[in-house]
């Protein structure tokens, strides 16, 4: 990936920020064709065109027709952080979201998820009933609203951002306007 790439290159070091991307959306998911009714053609062409950057920069990405509430894996995930395993944690999320089409929203499925990464169950258990991360998210959630960010993923570097799936040439222009 581009982010790991601007890591190992660059020594940039990198901070997740949640975002509130659909939290209206009931946990039991929504098809995107609800979502985006009268649409459906930016659906398609937004799915082709990241199925396109997925296989340039080898990142596994499957076409999907439902989306999943992602609050309660973005609260997890900032326990992940805060637990040394934040890397891995984002990466598994994404994959059983973006490849293997799993209900993000569902408490056993992010224990599960939690657990491949060597996180207790337990604990992510606790986490998760006790909302003990949820001001951390609504932080970030204000965050975004605060600096207009509407798009993700959009990365900031001081003052600059770049949102979308840009190229590694964009990444590295943007760094350099802000060491």
């Amino acid at each position: 990936m581009r982010t790991e790439r601007l890591q190992r290159e660059h020594g940039v070091q990198l901070r997740w920020s949640a975002f509130p991307l659909h939290p209206e959306t009931p946990l039991e998911g929504r098809e995107l064709a609800e979502l985006f009714a009268g649409r459906e053609a930016m659906i398609r062409d937004m799915q082709a065109r990241l199925l396109q950057v997925a296989a340039i920069e080898g990142v596994p990405l499957i076409e999907r027709s439902r989306t999943y509430n992602s609050r309660l894996a973005q609260e997890l995930g900032k326990w992940a952080e805060a637990q040394g395993h934040g890397n891995q944690f984002h990466q598994a999320v994404y994959r059983a979201f973006f490849v293997d089409g799993v209900n993000i929203a569902l408490v056993d499925e992010l224990v599960r998820i939690s657990t491949a990464v060597g996180l207790p169950a337990d604990q992510t258990r606790t986490v998760l009933e006790e909302r003990s991360y949820a001001a951390s998210v609504d932080a970030d959630w204000q965050r975004a609203m605060e600096l207009h960010i509407t798009a993700v993923p959009t990365h900031l570097c001081g003052d600059r951002r770049l949102s979308g799936f840009a190229a590694y040439e964009d990444f590295e222009r943007l760094i350099r306007k802000n060491p």
